[in-house]
């Protein structure tokens, strides 16, 4: 009877990646109590609310992407009924039970804080009536304390945090550019990215999906493009995405994986003078990791390498599909390997922990905001595995599709603004983690050589910003000496 009595009704959210099923969290409130009439147990069904999920550890609101079930819609077990963009990635909300979609309370392109009820679930239609009222009383910005208001026949229970992962690394404002989304990454076929409704109609109008040219963000089908397709006109309220780019946001930036292109300059075009643009869910969150970050006491170290033998070994292995990034990462995460404290994070400003694995998270410039996209086991794994690995998270960020593990296990963070022949900057330490590297442009310079005659040699600078709580100056140095030597003689990362 406990069993019973407790029983939950579920929502999963999923991304955007096939049939893999990324979280699962509780997102609609218990059925009411059960009744005993005649000896025999029976549940009442009775209106439940559905809640903004928390898709991830940083999460505080979400945005509503699209709903794609309308009012009145019959709900069947794993049907798609939400897409919600939080701060990292927009994810797929689909049921895990039947019932009916009553009424919808916060509507697309608006914001609910997560626990909030963004929408009623009916189990019959005898039900809707009464959810439609309560949806009446409730407004998005009430709508986190709907359940207080609610009737007492709505029992609410708040949402679980999904499962356990680290503490999110946040993103610094220092940002690399992402590889081009042209690369690809797999030998197999490309996978279709549509947002549910299109899926919906695709079945609907008998278009095969695979032949439809996404127009939306990142290439993504909508249903506008299913509709094209079919011949069809567009329906009156066609289901909509809302961009990163929804405010003005500098263009992503060329890759250093690339051969050096001309560094596209930031775009003001969107910028209107004298307009107030809110932030973003991912700006938002930025902002907050930003303000967060002035907590923790940092110091700053600058070191010049040189990057002749860098350079050559690029010209090598490039044509392999070795990028610079992945030779950075890997030369890190080489002499950290030496220099464990570096490598070490602080949480609690109680204690310090030596992380177990050395995880590179690389900063990604996105509309509207930022990603560090993180290469796991960077000193274990093969550079050209690395290499292929980087331009697979650069692509799935640029979709929005990266999983949480693949953004918040980040123990050292490398950013580089040398494309943009930036000779040097600061980058500001994300929290939760030891250290970021700073990487200007490789420039040449004429210096005086061993032998005291001049030559020209390649150098870059490198910062490094770092927590004076569990790093000190002279182990800082010492790392970067041991950096600067793997540069020097780099052809042992292709080992």
């Amino acid at each position: 009877m406990e069993s019973l009595m407790s029983s939950p009704s579920h929502l999963c959210a999923s991304s955007f990646l096939g049939n893999r099923r990324a979280l699962s969290v509780p997102l609609v409130s218990a059925p009411s109590h059960p009744r005993v009439t005649g000896g025999r147990l029976r549940v009442e069904a009775r209106v439940r609310e559905i809640f903004m999920p928390a898709l991830s550890s940083t999460m505080t609101e979400g945005k509503i992407v699209s709903w794609s079930k309308s009012e009145g819609d019959k709900l069947t077990k794993g049907d798609s009924v939400v897409v919600v963009e939080s701060d990292k990635a927009d994810m797929d909300v689909e049921t895990f039970y039947d019932g009916i979609l009553a009424a919808i309370i916060v509507g697309e392109g608006e914001v609910a804080p997560v626990g909030a009820a963004i929408g009623l679930l009916a189990e019959t239609e005898d039900e809707i009536a009464e959810a439609k009222s309560k949806a009446a009383a409730a407004t998005p910005s009430s709508s986190s304390q709907s359940s207080a208001a609610s009737a007492p026949a709505a029992e609410t229970v708040t949402p679980s945090s999904p499962a356990s992962t680290p503490t999110s690394t946040p993103t610094p404002i220092p940002t690399l550019s992402p590889a081009p989304s042209t690369v690809s990454i797999h030998d197999g076929p490309q996978r279709i990215v549509a947002t549910p409704y299109a899926k919906k109609l695709a079945k609907q109008y008998k278009v095969n999906i695979d032949t439809v040219v996404g127009t939306g963000p990142y290439g993504r089908i909508t249903a506008t493009d299913v509709e094209a397709a079919a011949g069809k006109a567009p329906a009156a309220k066609p289901q909509t995405i809302i961009p990163l780019s929804a405010s003005p946001a500098p263009s992503p930036a060329p890759s250093v994986a690339t051969s050096k292109p001309a560094p596209q300059a930031v775009s003001g075009a969107a910028a209107v003078p004298g307009t107030v643009v809110p932030f973003t869910t991912m700006q938002a969150a930025v902002s907050r990791n930003m303000v967060e970050s002035l907590n923790v006491p940092t110091f700053r170290v600058g070191y010049t390498v040189y990057t002749d033998a860098l350079d050559a070994l690029y010209k090598k292995v490039k044509s392999k599909g070795v990028t610079m990034t992945a030779l950075l990462a890997k030369a890190v995460a080489v002499a950290l390997a030496q220099h464990p404290v570096v490598n070490a994070s602080c949480k609690d400003g109680k204690s310090f922990t030596y992380n177990s694995d050395i995880n590179i998270a690389v900063a990604v410039a996105m509309d509207g905001g930022l990603l560090t996209p993180v290469l796991q086991n960077a000193d274990k794994v093969d550079l050209y595995a690395l290499s292929s690995k980087w331009k697979e998270l650069v692509d799935k960020a640029r979709a929005k599709q990266l999983q949480p593990h693949e953004y918040n296990s980040g123990t050292f963070t490398l950013s580089n603004l040398g494309m943009f022949g930036v000779d040097r900057f600061d980058a500001i330490l994300p929290p939760g983690t030891g250290a970021i590297m700073a990487v200007g442009a490789s420039q040449k310079k004429v210096v005086a050589t061993s032998n005291g005659m001049l030559g020209v040699k390649s150098q870059m600078q490198v910062n490094v910003t770092a927590d004076h709580r569990i790093i000190y100056g002279a182990e800082l140095a010492a790392f970067l000496q041991t950096f600067a030597k793997i540069l020097d003689n780099p052809d042992d990362l292709t080992l």
